[in-house]
């Protein structure tokens, strides 16, 4: 099945470059370009597009509020941010914004198709040691839970808790299952409930959320 997938970024070389690396991927196709925000979340509406590749900063409407609404409006619709430097506040927002990861604008045409293809599939680009370094270092930012996360996070199991520990250090169900001795389809059950129960879209949120609440510290990243 095709991954479709729309480019938002204002410069036009950004967009024509990577149309041109994802065009010539088995199982890829760009299907439109957006110039702005506002552009994206137009287009997404006209060509329901699988992934958006959504650069942050960009005039009439920046990539976060773009990636807050098409992500509120299309649950289904997978939001990769671009961005030239990994460690960017604005990166983090948009995470917390509903995007399901981050790429560098230098990714080689491999790790583009890659990462367009782990999000499609409803995965979290977490794996990267620097996205979880990335979540760790801003989450610092909010180093005091807020009122209303800290009671949501109380309606999770122990068991729900532990593996969402577990998400959020970067483990994949597989890792978490080792870890706990269970099996793989027994933590695929505790990840949806954990989404479900918290109102998130995927694991990137999870791991987000784990770090604000205090569940897991940025000490080691």
């Amino acid at each position: 099945m095709t991954i479709r997938v729309l480019i938002a970024d204002d410069q036009m070389m950004v967009r024509q470059g990577f149309t041109v690396l994802l065009n010539t991927q088995p199982g890829i196709e760009v299907v439109g370009q957006a110039v702005d925000g506002l552009d994206a979340v137009t287009k997404v509406a006209e060509l329901a597009p699988d992934v958006v590749l959504m650069d942050i900063r960009m005039p009439e409407l920046d990539g976060i509020e773009a990636t807050r609404r098409i992500t509120a409006g299309n649950p289904d619709i997978r939001v990769l941010v671009l961005t030239t430097f990994d460690l960017d506040e604005y990166v983090y927002e948009a995470l917390s914004a509903g995007a399901s990861g981050f790429l560098l604008k230098d990714a080689s045409a491999d790790q583009l198709a890659e990462a367009v293809r782990v999000v499609a599939a409803g995965d979290a680009l977490l794996a990267p040691g620097v996205t979880r370094r990335l979540i760790a270092e801003f989450s610092r930012l909010h180093s005091t839970p807020r009122a209303s996360t800290k009671t949501r996070a109380g309606e999770l199991t122990e068991r729900e808790t532990e593996v969402l520990v577990l998400i959020a250090q970067g483990l994949s169900n597989a890792e978490i299952a080792e870890r706990l001795v269970v099996a793989e389809q027994t933590v695929k059950t505790h990840v949806g409930r954990i989404l479900v129960k918290l109102g998130l879209r995927d694991r990137t949120q999870a791991a987000v959320f784990a770090f604000e609440t205090g569940l897991v510290r940025p000490s080691g990243y």
